[in-house]
Parts: structure tokens; sequence; C-alpha cells
């Protein structure tokens, strides 16, 4: 499942509690948790593959061998970020929306069954690794066919609105605020709080600021936006997009802003001509998603979203490292993470550039 498996595994003592619970929340019986494997990514979160044998069925449960993925929080996290709870919710909406997620299955709140906040979701088959797929031998076959899917799904999510009651929790972005605006108000806080500066992201969040008027000139309707939907979020199983992961950051917003995002050049891992997560060009997508929607991408907002998701990722890189570098977790992937801020800095630059001269953005 996800991205591969992880060379660490748990004892299986600190999983204990788990056999009961599932038990509990299923309806099935005899149930033993026979491994625990942590799977690859998940920076900001843990996944751990967990095989159980069930003696009975339950409700989500096969009686057999079973796979199923347990969600939990990583040792420290980003504060932007949603708890366990929302998750769960966010992927039940979707989930019930059509939109290809895992199936999520239970929730638990309470930290004593193994030390924090959870939920247990479907186990999907598929490849995660963003480097892997832009990289794939058969990308050339089937890259066009999955972008418009990922194009297909991405619509689904944005037919999502404020109004269903399961997520009223999504209230980051206040009335009469855009979801830009509010965007540049974290990226300034997230930088703020770093111990050193960072100039580059400040003038790249100037800029936007000055641009802000001019982006905000029509009213738009804002919709569920997942914002971290990239190459690396996503399963790829035989060149066919099996499920959408990592719901930690959605909110109320404007559709450009997840479209910018998979288009960002930081999300390309290499493959810049493919705009599209290096998968791809925008024509496919765009086929897949105004099949669902037609004629709704706004492509003039897009080039001011894409400088905002080079930004935003930058700050969450430097994030991060500080995670690392504090002492609230040793990671080397944490501490890596620093050195791409550099990566995102050009591409602000090179961005702002193109817009200013009136070239346009790298997803027109």
């Amino acid at each position: 499942m996800i991205s591969g498996i992880g060379e660490s595994s748990a004892p299986l003592h600190h999983f204990a509690g788990l056999s009961d619970w599932l038990s509990e929340q299923s309806g099935a019986t005899d149930i033993i948790v026979k491994a625990a494997q942590k799977l690859s990514g998940g920076a900001i979160q843990e996944n751990w593959l967990l095989s159980v044998s069930v003696g009975q069925a339950g409700r989500w449960l096969e009686a057999g061998e079973s796979q199923l993925v347990l969600r939990t929080d990583a040792p420290s996290s980003l504060s932007v970020s949603h708890g366990r709870r929302e998750e769960f919710a966010l992927m039940s909406v979707a989930y019930d929306a059509g939109v290809a997620v895992p199936q999520p299955f239970a929730l638990c709140t309470q930290p004593d069954i193994i030390g924090a906040p959870f939920f247990i979701m479907q186990a999907m088959t598929g490849e995660g690794q963003g480097r892997k797929l832009v990289r794939h031998p058969d990308r050339s076959r089937f890259g066009g066919a999955l972008v418009r899917q990922l194009g297909i799904e991405m619509a689904r999510i944005h037919t999502i609105t404020p109004s269903i009651a399961a997520l009223s929790f999504l209230s980051d972005v206040p009335n009469g605020i855009s979801p830009a605006r509010q965007r540049i108000a974290e990226c300034r806080e997230g930088l703020d709080t770093l111990p050193q500066g960072h100039p580059v992201c400040e003038y790249a969040l100037n800029w936007l600021e000055d641009n802000l008027a001019v982006w905000e000139a029509e009213e738009r309707a804002l919709t569920l936006t997942h914002r971290d939907f990239r190459t690396g979020n996503f399963l790829v199983d035989d060149g066919q997009l099996t499920a959408i992961l990592d719901w930690e950051f959605a909110a109320w917003s404007h559709p450009a802003e997840d479209i910018a995002w998979l288009c960002a050049r930081c999300w390309r891992f290499g493959n810049d001509g493919d705009i599209v997560g290096g998968l791809a060009g925008f024509d496919e997508f765009a086929a897949g998603y105004e099949q669902l929607l037609p004629d709704s991408i706004d492509r003039g907002a897009l080039p001011y979203w894409q400088v905002m998701a080079e930004l935003r990722w930058a700050v969450i890189a430097l994030h991060q490292a500080e995670r690392n570098d504090s002492g609230a977790e040793t990671s080397l992937e944490l501490a890596l993470s620093g050195f791409m801020a550099a990566e995102m800095e050009y591409n602000m630059l090179a961005l702002i550039k193109e817009v200013s001269s009136g070239a346009g953005g790298r997803a027109l």
C-alpha cells in the first residue's frame, strides 16, 4: 500500500490494545494484529500498515488475513495541519462524494490505545513516491490518462461546498477575507516565527500582497480544496489513480489554489516540461476537470497561486527543518527539507519575473 514499506516496524506491544478496539468498532471477533510496518513518506503524520487475522467477519473486516492502515500523529507536527478527528471527517465526506480516497473505517480520539489519536482506513495498492512516478518507464503511455483522472478527481472535490454540516469546523477563512489574503497572513506568520530571516520569501510575500487587489477583483465562490493535491500524495497502480491521500491541510478556498499547487514546479521532480505534477501537460488535466465542471478553470488566477504555492512549500520546508534543529523530532528527512527552500525561492523569482513581464505563469 501507499508509497512503499519503510524500514521500521513497531514492537507489537505498542499496538497491544488495538485488537480489542478493532473488535469493538467493527464487530469482528478473534482479531490478532500480527505485524505493523511503518509506511514511507508522512513527514507530518505517520501511516502504519497493519497485518491482521480475523476469526469472524464484522462490518468492515472480512474473516481471514486482512490489511489496514493506521494513521496517527508524528512526534511533532505543524500547527496548521488538522488533527485526526478533522481529517477523518474530511475523508468521510470525500468518500461519500465519490472521490477516490481510502475508505475511512473508525476513529479513536483518545490516546490510551496507542498513545495518540488515530484512525483506521482501507489499505490501497499503488506507488506514491513522486520521484518514482515521474521516472516510471511507462509514464509516456499512461501519463496523459492519469492526469485526466487527476482532473476528474479534483473537480469532484471542488463540488463539495460549505453547506456540508460535517465540515463546519473548516472556518479558517473569515467572512470578508479572501483565501489569498488568509494564505498571505499564514505565510507571514510562518516566516515571523522562524529563527532566521529569509529575504527572498519576504520579497515574494510582498509581491503577493502588492498584487492581491488584482486577483481579488472578482468575487469567487468557495469550495472544498485539498491544499496538498500533488504528485507524492496520491497512489498509482499500473498507470491508474487508486487513492488521494493526506487531507490534513484541506480548507474552503478558491479551486485555483489546488490547481496551481498541483502544477507548481516543485512537484514536478525534475520533469519541468510536464506541467501537471511532472506527469503530463495541462490540457489533459483541464479535459478531465472540465468534464465535471465545464469552463470553470480560472486560468488568470493560476500564475498568482503558483507563486503562493512555491512560497507556502518553502515556509513548510523551513518549519520541518526547524522541528529537527530544535530537537523536537530528530529526522534526516526533516533536516534535509530546509535545503529545498532555496529551490522554491528560485521558482518564486522566476515566476514573478514571467508574470511581471506579461509572459504568464507556468501552467498556462
